[in-house]
Order: C-alpha cells, then structure tokens, then sequence
C-alpha cells in the first residue's frame, strides 16, 4: 500500500512534541511493506508549519534539515512525488477556501495509486490514521 502523508501527519511523524506523535509512529510502524510519499505541497508546508511554532524552536534551515533526515531515514523512508496536477484536477466537493489543499492532495495521491494519509476526518477519499 502507498500512503501519501498530509502535512499534519507529516510534522506528527516527525516532532516528538507533537501531540499525536506517538500515535503516527505507531501506525507507520505497523504497516511494514507500505510506502510513505510527500510532495513539494506538503514539504513546504511542513517546514513552513514547524519553523513557524514557537514551542517546536526551529528556524526554518533546522526543519529543512530534520524533513531531509525523515526522508533518508532507512527504517522508514519517505518517497516524493512530483506533483504535475492543475487546477483542473480539484475535485467538485471542494468547494470552499479550506478544502483547496485537501482536495488538491486527494488528487494527487489517486493520481500516484496512493491513499491521503491524515489525522483530518471529514476529507473525502482518505485514510484517517487511527
């Protein structure tokens, strides 16, 4: 199976502060054989987030450093994707400002035969982690 991480499931992977961390590496964990993608959408917005959090005390070149590492990491690597949709691929449900991501990154997991992984309920076409 290919899960392709969401941005808050992407910084509970990688910060120990975060508040469903454990609950993300417990999941990762037990799906030995799966694979783990980001994207550029989900990177930048990794690092914008976690470099933007007070309590996590990271600049932005400490996080561009520790989502290097998460991706070279030979227990659990995580494989990018290149994202080639356009507008045109945005699904009909998003219909408001807030569902523009989302829906973008459903597409372009269905686009990739991977799955939206996310701690997000309510999105569409995607995998809650439990």
């Amino acid at each position: 199976m290919k899960y392709f991480l969401d941005v808050n499931a992407l910084i509970a992977f990688g910060i120990t502060q975060h508040q469903f961390h454990q609950r993300v590496v417990d999941w990762i964990h037990s799906q030995r054989g799966s694979a783990f993608l980001t994207s550029s959408v989900t990177e930048i917005g990794f690092v914008r987030v976690v470099a933007s959090v007070a309590m996590y005390d990271l600049k932005v070149p400490q996080a561009r450093m520790l989502l290097l590492g998460m991706k070279s990491n030979a227990a659990q690597p995580l494989t990018f994707i290149s994202d080639a949709n356009d507008i045109s691929a945005l699904p009909l449900w998003a219909q408001f400002p807030a569902q523009t991501a989302d829906g973008h990154l459903v597409q372009l997991a269905s686009a990739n035969g991977a799955v939206l992984a996310t701690l997000d309920e309510g999105i569409p076409g995607t995998f809650v982690i439990p």
